[in-house]
């Protein structure tokens, strides 16, 4: 359990810019593998574990990348704030927020606390100041003004979140963290199969596989709709390409619409990387498409078992707690 063990931030330069690896490996003759029918052979366990935020912090406005000096000195902020911090704190922008100081910082979860940094893998953080590739900000666009009516419109729910089981995440109840899970750092490693025609993604968190066709079947009628969308992939040279579509409302991506079209490009630059580009195109949502980059690191470790179902004691306490704060208030 190597990835799980440890109370220290690791956070290591990562050139991980294809032209870098593509020019460096080039020098050693390193040729892409491929399978038995010539394509790249993308199989094996990859992890996301870059500490790099997704969106350009305001502290980084107009800045692409970090000098080498910068970035040293950031992974010594980090690696104090590590050594006390809660896990939640660490995930996500929460991070690069108090490496920064910024004065919008909000704990993970203040009341309650949450897992220690033991459970946190070595976390990798690269030049750049964003996930983002584009927008060139780095930053998610806008929203639309349909977007923003719709939200304003949407029925507000009656009761409170702890009502019934069915008022909560799909996360609280095991359900799904989505597709594609862009969390780093918590469960965030995926296992890639291939054959002549299909492709397997199969992610750790609660063990959420698509098994994609590349053989140019056309996707499900649009009156289909899945909580993960409707996958499909082709070859464009090295670079594999999955379109997924025909999400569900409940499956679509931070506020999006079932309509949301999400592509990924899996390329394979190095022995140990391979580059994993998302683009998300959504006219009723966002102003424009926007699309990011995460470098997955080879591992020669395993997928963990993801047994969030049979140790999710949470929803039982949760509902339990919420009867017995209501009788409480009954008593006279």
């Amino acid at each position: 359990m190597r990835r799980r063990v440890g109370c220290r931030i690791a956070i290591s330069i990562a050139a991980v810019v294809c032209l870098t690896y593509g020019t460096a490996w080039a020098q050693q003759n390193w040729r892409v593998p491929r399978t038995a029918d010539g394509h790249p052979d993308l199989q094996g366990v990859w992890a996301n574990n870059s500490a790099t935020p997704m969106q350009r912090p305001a502290a980084f406005e107009g800045k692409e990348s970090l000098t080498d000096e910068e970035l040293a000195v950031y992974q010594a902020r980090a690696a104090e704030l590590h050594a006390n911090e809660q896990a939640g704190n660490l995930l996500g922008p929460l991070l690069f927020q108090q490496v920064l100081e910024d004065p919008n910082f909000r704990e993970f979860d203040a009341g309650t606390g949450n897992y220690n940094s033991f459970w946190l893998v070595e976390r990798e953080l690269d030049n750049r100041t964003s996930l983002i590739v584009d927008p060139p900000n780095g930053r998610i666009p806008p929203v639309t003004e349909e977007a923003r009516e719709r939200r304003r419109s949407q029925p507000r729910p009656t009761g409170g979140r702890a009502d019934s089981h069915e008022r909560r995440s799909m996360l609280d109840r095991c359900i799904s963290y989505g597709v594609p899970n862009l969390l780093a750092g918590y469960n965030s490693y995926f296992q890639i199969f291939q054959s002549a025609d299909h492709v397997v993604v199969m992610q750790e968190l609660i063990h959420d596989a698509r098994v994609i066709p590349i053989d140019d079947s056309p996707h499900l009628d649009a009156t289909v709709r899945q909580l993960h969308g409707d996958s499909r992939g082709h070859w464009d040279g090295d670079t594999l390409v999955v379109e997924t579509t025909n999400y569900s409302r409940r499956g679509a991506y931070r506020g999006a619409t079932e309509n949301v079209r999400v592509i990924e490009r899996f390329t394979r630059v190095a022995p140990d990387i391979v580059e994993y580009v998302v683009t998300f195109d959504d006219p009723d949502t966002w102003a424009q498409p926007w699309t990011l980059m995460i470098p997955l690191k080879g591992s020669e470790e395993s997928i963990f078992e993801y047994a969030c179902h049979e140790g999710n004691y949470a929803i039982a306490g949760i509902l339990s707690g919420a009867r017995a704060e209501e009788a409480a208030a009954e008593q006279p």
